[in-house]
């Protein structure tokens, strides 16, 4: 149902988009989409030739038949957890035109001080138990030519390649490929835990009190003015010459370290260094992992929902800074490996028992925790094809996120040209974000003075 275009003369409008029939399903969330809590994730998206709105809104539509999650709205379990109401309230489409020709945006000029322009609003703090939509899309139309996309779907629904999954179904729906339905059912993952005792206590996840809980999120908060994010893109060479550094130095009995274990392993070394803790200080990795390619014989492709958890690689100071990149991706692929389907089986116990136990909300990853000591926490998306949502206006040439309020967080994507290059998203105080900007330590990270 639209709600009102404005009358000629006022370029604007807001549709609400069903699928077309109430649904009638109370989907529970997983104990894994309960981690994210209920904020909305935005993405953006640039392109130079611009968009048909028109298109772009049917083309939403008939791909919302498929997701009824997204038109649904969240509400609260007895247990405290949350629950999706798929009764198909919507989703928020809504069209602007902008004043501003399309900035050149890119690594050297990020779009982050301008992305509340291109992202319709949401109420954050009004989504459980209000008739908050869970996906709202907004097309803003540069003057001149050109549009941008934003995307905003709220977290507790959908991980990030889940996200990606969703936009590619819509560009492929958009192009009138066909498309079929992605699997939502979070028993997939909820039955992990059946038959497996929980334990106290988890290596990843923590409960906290109330009062641990909002002294953090004081912490994060009055520490975002004194951040800053660095976006660096690292060149196919640059990224190539860092894996065959990595290569030299390992075992031969070892897998030959991926071009992403390189970089990863190089990035932590550097803010290690740069941090210049006490040699005996232990130094630890967070490791955003998917756990889709574990949990493959368990979920179904293209499963739709929040199938992310962590892992963490640790390394005293010294060995850190002076020890070969070989050495340091070994200690990351040693994290990684753990991350097998017993494990998850253990953490899906541990956190399902804190939701049967009224403790979802205080449950937090030991890697956000430790994040103002001495934890770099990293997520390589490399592999999520963002350059590769078209709506029939070409690829984008620009995609950006929201920077991380929390310190010490590494974000690895692709670049447009979807070779070895990468972009990478340094969130960290503002005083080593002035050092990385030194000939020195900009040499030092780009691997220049290595070679």
């Amino acid at each position: 149902m639209k709600i009102g275009r404005p009358p000629v003369g006022n370029p604007g409008r807001t549709v609400v988009l069903r699928a077309g029939a109430p649904y009638g399903v109370r989907v529970r969330l997983g104990v894994h989409d309960l981690m994210n809590g209920t904020f909305a994730t935005p993405r953006t998206f640039f392109y130079r030739r611009t968009l048909d709105d028109d298109a772009v809104e049917d083309s939403l539509r008939r791909t919302l038949a498929h997701y009824p999650l997204l038109t649904g709205r969240l509400v609260r379990d007895p247990d405290g957890g949350l629950a999706v109401a798929c009764d198909d309230a919507g989703a928020v489409l809504s069209v602007a035109h902008s004043d501003r020709a399309m900035p050149d945006y890119g690594p050297d000029r990020p779009a982050r001080h301008d992305l509340r322009r291109y992202i319709h609003p949401v109420n954050a703090f009004r989504v459980v138990g209000h008739d908050t939509p869970l996906l709202s899309v907004k097309v803003t139309h540069m003057r001149g030519g050109g549009s941008v996309l934003g995307v905003s779907i709220n977290h507790a629904v959908v991980d990030g390649t889940g996200y990606l999954d969703f936009l590619q179904h819509w560009s492929r729906t958009h192009a009138g490929e066909e498309t079929r339905a992605a699997p939502y059912d979070r028993a997939l993952l909820g039955r992990l835990a059946d038959g497996v005792r929980p334990a106290p206590d988890d290596p990843q996840y923590t409960v906290v009190t109330g009062r641990q809980k909002a002294g953090f999120l004081w912490k994060v908060n009055a520490g975002a003015r004194k951040m800053r994010t660095l976006t660096v893109r690292f060149t196919a060479g640059e990224v190539l010459a860092l894996r065959e550094t990595a290569r030299a130095g390992q075992d031969a009995d070892r897998p030959p370290a991926s071009s992403g274990d390189a970089l990863g392993a190089h990035l932590w070394r550097v803010l290690g260094a740069l941090r210049d803790r006490e040699p005996g200080a232990e130094e630890r990795l967070g490791i955003v992992v998917g756990l889709r390619t574990a949990l493959k014989g368990s979920l179904p492709d293209g499963y739709w929902g929040n199938a992310v958890s962590n892992t963490t690689a640790v390394l005293p100071a010294r060995e850190l800074r002076e020890e070969p990149l070989a050495h340091t991706v070994a200690a990351a692929r040693a994290a990684l490996d753990r991350v097998t389907p017993d494990r998850i089986r253990q953490e899906a116990a541990f956190l399902e028992a804190q939701r049967s136990a009224g403790r979802s909300g205080r449950v937090f990853s030991r890697m956000a925790l430790d994040a103002f000591e001495g934890t770099v926490a990293l997520n390589n998306s490399s592999r999520i094809p963002v350059y590769a949502v078209e709506f029939g206006a070409g690829r984008p040439f620009w995609f950006e996120f929201p920077a991380n309020p929390i310190p010490w967080t590494v974000l690895i994507t692709p670049t447009p040209d979807d070779d070895h290059s990468r972009d990478v998203h340094l969130s960290i105080p503002r005083d080593a974000a002035d050092a990385l900007q030194t000939p020195a330590w900009a040499g030092r990270l780009r691997h220049t003075s290595a070679r």
